[in-house]
């Protein structure tokens, strides 16, 4: 399967820059006209919060830190072999129907801190002062899969799943020594820690995950990856209030409406999942809330025009 993104993604770089100008021009002209322009002003307000002018700094930088990468340049020097192929190919997809001399603020990769300058991002912290933080869709591949399960929550099995690796995340660590092993959860992680070894399980794949009627999604560097295609099941997420966001804006989850919420102290996991699997029918109204949610993401077109307005916003107001 990224075999054959990869393929693809390779393909329309052979596309002159010219098309992507002219499919901008082609999918804004008549925007404002389309029924459904105010939901798309809002999706980019929220996207971009920047609302004045705000110059970025004169020098440029190109840093390489671990998990996510500084740049601060034109945009004609943030090359494939930069950083992950991944976070090129998503940016080109939008930034190619720009000038390449523009230069730009990207700080691709897992973020969880506000750059000190405007920066396209794939995660930003939900808090108040993010204006810095511009969320562009990224990592896409990884991020946006959806899923077609057709097993009822009825018909799986009342226990939650883990599956991931700890990395730097707190919350996956303390659920681990809380829960492996436990009754409520079939969980472990996909990679070797030395101080706990017996953690270790063997990786579990969408399908098999689909099998249990709740799935821990769980931030990790950043945010939850497996949200997405989770909110797209017929299996229900189950996590503590984000505390970061990407283009799925996840601030604007509700909790026990479009997922299970549990403390952040996640003390109370057993007795949430309890109250589910005895009330079959508000686990099914989650669902149904999680589907409609999905579904905004869908439109393809749409997605594109939204993404190009916020990257037009965001080079007017920092140059």
């Amino acid at each position: 399967m990224k075999l054959i993104y990869n393929i693809k993604e390779y393909a329309k770089m052979l596309l002159p820059d010219a098309y992507y100008r002219r499919r901008m021009a082609d999918l804004l002209a008549k925007v404002q006209q389309r029924p459904d322009w105010e939901y798309i002003q809002d999706r980019v307000n929220y996207y971009i919060k920047l609302k004045d002018f705000v110059p970025l700094p004169a020098e440029t930088l190109q840093e390489h830190h671990g998990h996510y990468y500084v740049f601060l340049d034109k945009l004609k020097q943030f090359k494939l072999h930069t950083f992950h192929s991944a976070y090129y190919f998503d940016l080109m997809q939008v930034a190619r129907a720009f000038s390449p001399d523009v230069k730009i603020g990207y700080v691709p990769g897992d973020v969880y801190f506000t750059p000190p300058f405007p920066a396209l991002v794939k995660s930003r912290r939900l808090q108040e002062d993010n204006q810095n933080s511009v969320l562009l869709k990224l990592d896409s591949y990884r991020h946006f899969r959806f899923v077609n399960d057709n097993k009822s929550f009825t018909e799986k099995r009342d226990r939650a799943i883990f599956r991931g690796k700890i990395r730097l995340s707190r919350q996956r660590r303390q659920f681990m020594e809380m829960y492996f092993g436990s009754r409520i959860c079939n969980c472990g992680i996909v990679e070797q820690i030395k101080e706990h070894p017996g953690w270790t399980t063997p990786r579990v794949s969408i399908k098999e995950h689909l099998n249990y009627k709740f799935i821990m999604s769980l931030e990790g560097n950043d945010v939850a990856t497996n949200l997405k295609w989770v909110m797209s099941s017929n299996s229900i997420a189950v996590m503590p209030r984000p505390t970061c966001e990407t283009w799925f804006m996840e601030g604007r989850l509700i909790p026990d409406y479009h997922y299970i919420a549990i403390k952040d102290d996640l003390s109370d996991l057993e007795e949430r999942l309890n109250y589910y699997i005895d009330h079959p029918d508000e686990a099914q109204k989650i669902i149904n809330h999680a589907h409609e949610y999905v579904e905004q993401f869908r439109d393809e077109e749409r997605e594109q025009i939204i993404s190009l307005l916020v990257m037009e916003q965001y080079l007017m107001l920092t140059r």
